[in-house]
């Protein structure tokens, strides 16, 4: 009987184990899933399972929560991830799907941001003048360029190889100073220095939100965080079903079958470590049959994360993406399976450092509510002109299933973690999680409008801090790094009889990278190429891009 070796318990494999049971009428039993954690790269948890799952000593103060990213789903053009999730029970509302679940919380508490911008001179940008951010402030060249973007073939994509949006918009820099470029860059993660390849699959495929981005009103969340919302159920679903799921090792090296012509890719065995627990540092091989299948996730955007605590900054982790070195050992041996070194040589395309706040009061989250003119789950505030380019998320609350009645939890991040602070004098990085803070509420006060404004009740906020948890991901954006059309391999490459590529660093058309509908959709490719089920049966996608009323809103935006 046919085996499937799954390297990394992300989304993506999770999604290939349960497209193999469903689509593919497999055994639980004959599928197994190898990784160094069960979160995947979706939120955290509470700080002290977190270090102890991930063997982190830096942390001294392990109470409260710590996100190390956030993502934002889309009920419009996730279509892979409602597809599959429809498929699995909701863990809290029996009789529900998880899709059923997301979807009816989502359409009860709707986002509508109205504090999406906020700069030093104006504080919030929704004041019916110029600068209101529901106006993209696009001069004539940034349309044309921009336009010119969009309206590429995908046939020729290549011309965008290795440039990037800076490039793209050398003749008109005047739109990095724009409310779209500061939306975008900040919903999405990108930066100058992104690659103008991945902003056209953007602009394209999330062309419906591109007239409401400035209330990110096409936001969908879940009613916790991703872990317990998503990877959980999916989890519980497959152990259900009888996967065997192994933590804490690590696969450092593919065994290949000889092929002289370097024409076949067979893989016949996996090279192991045990990497925490009793066996720490055991090692092996698992024998892989001609007729196995083995997924691997090549490429993790949480690899080499570092976490610090309230006091403690974080100690930067210069190690090579695991994740990443292990598709390296893959490309030196086959000449087509890609670049890893263009997503993951270059820390400085991609870095960015996060931070969570978990309060024992409500005072801080509705102080920012009163600043923002909006309830917990709209916002996402970007301080436009802080150096660091600090952005804030509050959630939706409780967002954790262990959160006390009277806790609150909040996200923040820095896509500039090297640039120093306003406030605290030194850059982002190397704050503690308490001068991270410190920085931000200087920067909301500065944009308090009110008479006894959040400055007044410091010293109060600061009484009510259980933990702030800073998290530098050195890789964070990686997917979003300058590249050619050859620098990722296929999710399953041309001359591969049993490995597939199921992460956001595996090539697919039109689709956009950052998101679980990626890595998701990268699975149910790989599953439906192996086991023989006909392309026609993949989920559909929807194109907006053709859509001519959705067409006509965007230029409508694109004049406004």
């Amino acid at each position: 009987m046919a085996k499937a070796y799954m390297i990394g318990a992300g989304i993506g494999n999770l999604a290939a184990a349960a497209y193999l049971i469903r689509d593919g009428y497999w055994r639980g039993s004959q599928i197994t899933i190898m990784g160094l954690d069960d979160h995947g790269a979706n939120d955290g948890n509470d700080v002290e399972e977190f270090t102890r799952e991930y063997g982190i000593a830096d942390v001294q103060r392990r109470q409260g929560f710590v996100n190390r990213g956030g993502r934002m789903l889309n009920e419009e053009t996730y279509e892979n991830l409602w597809d599959l999730f429809s498929s699995i029970p909701s863990l809290d509302t029996p009789g529900l799907s998880v899709t059923e679940e997301v979807l009816r919380f989502d359409h009860a508490h709707p986002t509508h941001d109205v504090g999406r911008l906020i700069d030093s001179f104006q504080g919030i940008r929704n004041k019916g003048d110029a600068n209101d951010y529901s106006h993209m402030q696009f001069n004539n060249k940034d349309r044309m360029l921009l336009s010119k973007l969009m309206m590429m073939p995908e046939s020729d994509e290549r011309k965008l190889n290795d440039i990037s949006i800076e490039q793209w918009f050398a003749s008109s820099p005047h739109i990095f100073r724009t409310n779209f470029w500061y939306m975008w860059e900040t919903t999405f993660a990108f930066k100058r220095c992104s690659s103008a390849m991945e902003l056209r699959r953007y602009m394209n495929r999330m062309i419906l939100e591109f007239s409401r981005i400035n209330t990110l009103a096409g936001v969908t969340r879940t009613p916790y965080n991703q872990y317990e919302s998503l990877i959980l159920p999916l989890r519980k679903w497959l152990e259900g079903k009888g996967v065997h799921f192994i933590n804490n090792t690590m696969v450092t090296a593919f065994v290949f079958k000889d092929s002289t012509l370097r024409d076949e890719i067979l893989v016949t065995g996996l090279e192991y470590r045990i990497v925490a627990g009793a066996e720490t540092g055991q090692e092996g091989v698992i024998d892989v049959a001609p007729e196995d299948l083995v997924f691997d996730t090549n490429g993790s955007i949480t690899d080499s994360a570092s976490l610090g605590d309230l006091d403690t900054p974080i100690t930067e982790d210069m190690r090579y993406a695991p994740s990443a070195a292990l598709w390296k050992q893959a490309s030196q041996h086959f000449y087509d399976l890609g670049h890893p070194d263009k997503f993951f040589g270059d820390r400085s395309q991609s870095e960015w450092t996060s931070f969570t706040v978990t309060t024992d009061s409500h005072l801080l989250i509705n102080e920012i509510a009163a600043i923002t003119q909006q309830h917990p789950g709209n916002a996402l505030n970007t301080f436009i002109d802080s150096p660091e380019l600090l952005s804030l998320v509050v959630h939706h609350q409780p967002h954790y299933k262990a959160q006390k009645e009277n806790e609150g939890v909040l996200w923040g991040y820095a896509l500039n973690p090297r640039e120093s602070g306003v406030y605290v004098k030194k850059p982002f990085i190397e704050m503690t999680g308490r001068e991270m803070l410190e920085e931000t509420l200087g920067l909301l006060a500065h944009a308090d409008t009110r008479a006894a404004g959040i400055g007044q009740r410091h010293d109060e906020i600061m009484d009510s801090i259980v933990n702030v948890v800073p998290a530098h991901m050195p890789y964070a954006s990686a997917l979003f790094n300058q590249r050619s059309v050859v620098d990722r391999p296929l999710v399953v490459p041309r001359h591969s009889r049993n490995l597939a590529f199921i992460s956001q660093f595996a090539h697919m058309p039109f689709d956009m990278v950052f998101t679980e509908q990626y890595s998701i959709r990268c699975a149910q490719i790989a599953v439906y190429r192996f086991l023989g089920i006909p392309s026609e049966r993949l989920t559909p996608l929807h194109h907006y891009e053709k859509n001519p009323k959705v067409l006509l809103n965007a230029m409508r935006t694109m004049f406004r």
